[in-house]
């Protein structure tokens, strides 16, 4: 019987669809069969079929209240309640707060799923496989592709994207102050006179301030960013690809949000720090 591993992907779009991902290449290493379980939380809370195509080379479904009993990531807020069943449907498990540790010392994952029926919950990227795999995997809905487009028509010869990280990231808030972008943009305008500017932020203050500083060079969303519904995960998938969309990135230290833009895109990323 062929094995499976089971992976439930946590955190923000990015970590999630980069757990996917590389998930998805070590099953297809060891000849396995993947299954994703999507758990809505704080992070993220909107169904899988919401924001994404099906994805045919993987079984995927949104959690159901017997998954949340028997699947969801053993912690406090669950009373560790599904770590039993969990010892008991499974030969190997590697919870999400191992894998860093283990990719620093260079543990085999492919010798670890290879034969056995494992779980896994991730929010990270492990294993080597090239970006071209995201475009494979992940297809917005069409909410979310219209909306780039609306931006893309916008676009001049010379459009750049920011990503400016704000609220609940404490490393780009103290290493990716808002003067750094706004060097940067400078710097384009003086090489690219019709420079354009897509920003995606979580943050309304540095809407208005860089609105301020490069009048009719910027564009965005005009709703606040929010993670708690559907149309507002839509609305940060909008800023992913197109961003992906845009002639270079200038990204926030300590989010993986640009970088998987950046990947999806095949673009050019900087990541701004003091």
């Amino acid at each position: 019987m062929k094995k499976e591993l089971m992976l439930i992907p946590s955190g923000g779009l990015a970590n999630r669809m980069r757990a996917i991902a590389s998930a998805y290449n070590l099953t297809q290493q060891v000849g396995s069969r993947l299954q994703v379980v999507w758990f809505r939380d704080w992070a993220l809370h909107a169904p899988f079929r919401d924001i994404f195509m099906p994805v045919e080379q993987l079984s995927l479904r949104d959690a159901t209240v017997v998954d949340h009993l028997l699947y969801d990531r053993p912690r406090r807020r669950n009373l560790y309640v599904p770590e039993l069943p969990q010892r008991l449907l499974f030969e190997r498990r590697i919870h999400e707060r191992s894998v860093s540790p283990l990719k620093e010392r260079g543990f085999d994952f492919a010798e670890w799923a290879r034969d056995h029926h494992c779980y896994m919950s991730c929010y990270q990227v492990f294993g080597s496989f090239p970006n071209t795999l995201y475009g494979e995997l992940f297809h917005p809905v069409s909410a979310v592709t219209d909306g780039v487009e609306r931006f893309r028509q916008q676009f001049s010869s010379h459009t750049i994207g920011l990503h400016i990280r704000r609220t609940d990231n404490a490393e780009s808030i103290a290493s990716s102050p808002t003067q750094l972008f706004v060097e940067a943009v400078e710097r384009e305008v003086d090489a690219h006179a019709d420079t354009k500017v897509f920003l995606a932020t979580d943050s309304e203050e540095v809407k208005a301030e860089l609105c301020r500083r490069f009048a009719g060079r910027i564009l965005f969303q005009q709703a606040a960013a929010d993670r708690s519904s559907t149309d507002g995960i839509r609305g940060g998938l909008i800023d992913m690809y197109t961003l992906a969309a845009t002639h270079a990135i200038y990204g926030s230290a300590g989010s993986s949000f640009s970088p998987m833009a950046a990947a999806i895109g095949g673009n050019v990323l900087h990541v701004l720090s003091i």
